[in-house]
């Protein structure tokens, strides 16, 4: 796979040129298939190789939690402004690659999540009498009435649509061959202001009558 083959989303991820993190750049070639000549038994070794250096940078996190200074953290996570949707695309692909691997472990992944954010909310905190309810639940998006969605929007009741349905009424209208992700950013973008003007006159409208029904 050639640098022009992987998906854009991954271009600064599968750079050949970025330094070592968890994989070497020789880890990386292997992964993207951009290095075939192995043998098969050395494909069991550089897999094995892995392996251990994932499973070993899951326990590093313990000490960075405990024992990395704050301001080494927040530099880690402030990327420059040209890499911060891969930084973005990494975190998110960190935790969906967390909550596969769990699956079937022995301590459930929302369990794990839980813990990890009560243990992050008591270090702002600075006190372990912070409790926060932390939810979690994946629900799967099923059949929904697209007549019934499509006559929501002709009549505007926007807070009538559930999540559900407009998560699967985006993924339905991605599916149509008539769909133009560029043609659609345009149009959007070119009624941003519109809506954002709109949005202002409908605060200050608030904050007008607001006004009149207190004084």
């Amino acid at each position: 796979m050639s640098q022009d083959d992987v998906p854009q989303s991954l271009r600064t991820a599968a750079d050949s040129d970025r330094p070592r993190g968890i994989l070497t750049p020789s880890d990386r070639d292997f992964l993207l298939g951009r290095k075939t000549d192995y043998t098969d038994h050395s494909k069991k070794q550089k897999r094995n190789r892995i392996r251990r250096r994932v499973r070993n940078s899951i326990l590093d996190f313990s000490i960075l939690f405990e024992y990395m200074e704050e301001r080494d953290r927040e530099t880690v996570f402030d990327p420059d402004d040209e890499d911060r949707d891969a930084y973005t695309q990494g975190i998110t692909d960190m935790l969906a690659f967390l909550h596969l691997g769990a699956m079937g472990y022995h301590t459930p992944f929302r369990d794990m999540l839980s813990e990890g954010v009560g243990k992050a909310e008591q270090r702002l905190a600075g006190s372990n009498y912070r409790m926060v309810n932390v939810e979690f639940s994946v629900e799967p998006v099923g059949q929904i009435d697209v007549d019934e969605v499509v006559a929501k929007l002709e009549n505007e009741e926007f807070a009538q649509l559930t999540d559900e349905e407009l998560r699967a009424f985006v993924r339905l209208l991605t599916m149509s061959d008539s769909f133009s992700p560029e043609a659609t950013r345009e149009e959007i973008k070119d009624r941003v202001d519109e809506f954002a003007e709109r949005a202002d006159e409908s605060a200050a409208a608030r904050e007008r009558n607001l006004e009149e029904l207190t004084n």
